[in-house]
């Protein structure tokens, strides 16, 4: 298996775990747009790197971010200065010093900072409240940014630094329906919307009318589409593939989440791959709306 490239920016539900399956259900030419209206991590796109791409996000602290590192107002000589520097003051301050780097980026909007929180607070999340103010809590590890963290965070900013060199990915801050409105012809639109029942205050709100608009959008555009979503676990399952993605292809992949207070709450989830194109072969057929689980298990790191 091809070693998955893991981005500087974490979300939750990243998928990171997931890219390999992804990857060899992509159906796209050397020739094809990549586009992703729900950027996120990113980190799909960074590893199926494409020639041409429009990453875009409702977010505009991710676009940002990541439009600096592409003019290099960001390099990995600053990040590195930034963490260690930022690193000292938090393990001499603690939770005292968080709160106060949330603050000046929920003013000043630094994308350094971004990266800060986003490497520092509880569990990687990024969530914010009603008025777009970043308010995850503080993860509690004063010692967070050790030389060998940095080192690690450093060499992911590299590394997307030398991937979109030379290539045409545009990074922008637009809607989902902007970003598959004004896709060419020739896209492979990779979707990965918050997850309606459960991640629902990344940036802004999402529910079921947010998910018909989608499906319409996609089946409007007539391009190759991949959406990933989740279907069920233990307890319940996702009624809308059913009811709105009834005419999707679909291939299974179980997952497990580490997101959640205590361990006892992070179950194993059943994630959903739907296409309007029949996947490619998993050592049995695939039939249109058919369900394919694929015999093994991801596990987070």
């Amino acid at each position: 298996m091809d070693r998955v490239f893991v981005p500087p920016i974490k979300t939750q539900g990243i998928k990171t775990k997931l890219v390999p399956i992804i990857k060899k259900n992509v159906h796209m030419s050397k020739n094809t747009t990549w586009i992703e209206p729900f950027m996120g991590s990113g980190v799909v796109g960074f590893n199926i790197e494409p020639e041409s791409a429009v990453f875009s996000d409702i977010n505009p602290y991710i676009i940002e971010f990541y439009q600096c590192i592409q003019s290099g107002k960001i390099t990995p000589k600053m990040v590195r200065c930034f963490l260690e520097e930022e690193g000292r003051h938090l393990s001499r301050l603690d939770d005292a010093y968080y709160y106060q780097v949330r603050d000046r980026f929920n003013q000043n909007h630094d994308p350094l900072d971004f990266l800060f929180l986003n490497r520092s607070c509880f569990n990687g999340m990024i969530r914010f409240n009603s008025k777009h103010q970043f308010n995850v809590p503080y993860g509690h590890k004063p010692q967070r940014f050790s030389k060998a963290y940095i080192t690690k965070i450093v060499n992911q900013v590299q590394h997307v630094e030398s991937i979109m060199r030379n290539k045409d990915w545009v990074f922008i801050c637009q809607s989902y329906e902007k970003a598959i409105a004004e896709s060419p012809t020739n896209s492979f639109i990779y979707c990965d919307p918050p997850y309606i029942g459960r991640h629902v205050d990344y940036y802004d709100s999402w529910d079921e009318s947010q998910e018909r608009i989608l499906h319409c959008a996609l089946n409007r555009h007539g391009s190759h589409f991949m959406l990933s979503t989740w279907d069920y676990n233990q307890y319940r399952h996702n009624p809308y593939l059913d009811s709105i993605w009834f005419d999707c292809y679909k291939v299974n992949v179980e997952h497990f989440y580490h997101l959640g207070a205590r361990e006892d709450n992070r179950k194993p989830m059943v994630e959903a791959l739907l296409t309007n194109y029949p996947p490619k072969p998993q050592n049995t057929p695939v039939s249109f709306n058919q369900q394919l689980t694929i015999d093994f298990l991801f596990q987070s790191n």
